[in-house]
């Protein structure tokens, strides 16, 4: 993708929990990435966006203005806001429009997810048998790897508690509150090896993009960030599903690994050229997982990395720098706009306290949702 679309304006709300429905929330987004880029929505040509359980993005129009302009609506679990990205990149680089917005927003109800098995192609009694607890495909998965690369429960509970430090330095997190490594551990098994404060919660919240030509961009008094890739891409035969109760032997294959090899093939960089990302970590072992999966090293070597800090803000790849999942929670529609709205802020120098130092130029983004889809992006300034 050459790099011929950039990101003009950010705006996301606080997740957590909250008396605004979802649609608010979105409605705020928007609002507020409408005022980074100092755009009106009339001038808005097009907009793509969706959530998983809080409605239909295009009903946002009502409060929004009724411009007319094409709004489609999509759903593609944790990949929403990736998937609306990517359309809209594609808008852009079509001529359908010069300036258009992605948006995700979602608002979940207390307690675990309670996926449909007819809504993932499977039987009823899939759901019945207790099939469809999403913690316990983690839990085997992270098991599993662990096992294979030497990691240990330790680096689960640094993981988790680099998180829950990011995110207090986080205005909008939902978990500003540092909690130790031993707290982590000790906070009562899950899905083996994952405990309570290994895992994000569902919540609610909103994130959205304004996204921009060059020709307009010229225009903005605000600075850009040039979005030089967005991929998505499903699984193949062998690669980790969720809801899967088999896995073929041998060597896997990685969604995760697809999707972030096409956006920097697409991006023209590596990721060694990467200064600052944001890695899906639904809970501690994804993130883990994710580092070697996306590129960033090889199996078991995050053990060592971890323990060295190198993943911390200060480290020499900064990863969830604003708490991740697991600090900021997870309402599925934004989180994949959220890790991008992060990454902007960071490329722009304006994430306060969390602000990598030294000028990052080069960010990155993944997000992995069930039953296996994966979104990356490659952003410099």
């Amino acid at each position: 993708m050459s790099a011929d679309v950039l990101i003009c304006g950010a705006g996301r709300t606080p997740f957590g929990r909250t008396e605004a429905s979802g649609r608010q929330l979105a409605v705020g987004a928007v609002n507020a990435a409408l005022a980074d880029a100092g755009i009106e929505w009339s001038r808005v040509g097009a907009a793509f966006g969706g959530s998983d359980s809080a409605g239909l993005a295009d009903t946002l129009v009502a409060q929004l203005g009724l411009t007319g302009l094409p709004f489609v609506n999509v759903k593609n679990g944790c990949a929403t806001g990736g998937s609306a990205l990517v359309s809209a990149v594609n808008a852009i680089r079509s001529g359908m429009a010069d300036v258009v917005l992605a948006v995700g927003f979602d608002k979940h109800p207390r307690g675990a997810f309670d996926p449909r098995p007819e809504d993932w192609g499977l039987d009823a009694e899939y759901g019945s048998d207790g099939l469809m607890v999403t913690t316990q495909f983690f839990g085997m998965k992270i098991q599993r790897y662990m096992y294979d690369h030497g990691i240990t429960p330790q680096t689960l509970a640094l993981v988790a508690e680099k998180a829950y430090r990011n995110g207090g330095l986080t205005p909008e997190a939902w978990r500003r509150k540092p909690v130790s490594a031993e707290e982590i551990l000790d906070s009562g098994m899950v899905s083996d090896p994952l405990t309570r404060f290994m895992f994000c919660s569902p919540g609610a919240g909103a994130a959205a993009l304004v996204l921009c030509s060059p020709e307009v961009a010229s225009t903005l008094d605000g600075p850009s960030v040039t979005l030089r890739s967005a991929a998505v891409r499903t699984r193949r035969f062998g690669s980790f599903e969720v809801f899967s109760p088999w896995i073929p032997g041998g060597e896997l294959a990685s969604v995760s690994r697809d999707a972030s090899a096409a956006a920097f093939e697409e991006a023209g960089l590596g990721p060694g050229d990467v200064d600052v990302c944001q890695l899906q970590d639904t809970e501690s072992g994804a993130e883990i997982m994710h580092m070697a999966e996306c590129g960033f090293c090889e199996n078991g070597e995050q053990e060592r990395l971890i323990a060295l800090g190198a993943t911390e803000i200060g480290g020499t790849l900064p990863v969830n720098t604003d708490g991740g999942c697991i600090a900021n929670g997870e309402p599925i529609g934004a989180s994949g706009l959220r890790q991008v709205y992060e990454v902007v802020q960071q490329l722009r120098g304006r994430a306060g306290e969390r602000q990598v130092q030294g000028g990052p130029r080069v960010g990155f983004t993944h997000v992995y949702g069930a039953p296996g889809v994966s979104a990356c992006t490659v952003l410099s300034r």
